[in-house]
């Protein structure tokens, strides 16, 4: 029996580590769905747990525990 796709990772913006999917789906104000892209970004960037938005660096250091940073 062969696994299906997950559909993308989930990573907590508390901690940082990613969570399983169950997790993620019952706590979608702390936590982010990630999905597969291509890699080498321009640096880290900020991205809000609530609405799945790029937020600004400021507003991403002032708000640790509802924003992911993604490097």
């Amino acid at each position: 029996m062969s696994k299906g796709r997950s559909g993308g990772s989930y990573r907590s913006a508390i901690s940082g580590r990613y969570v399983t999917a169950k997790h993620g789906k019952a706590s979608p104000h702390t936590t982010v769905r990630e999905s597969a892209g291509p890699s080498g970004s321009s640096g880290p960037h900020y991205r809000s747990a609530i609405s799945g938005r790029y937020v600004t660096t400021a507003h991403g250091k002032a708000s640790p525990h509802t924003t992911i940073k993604e490097s």
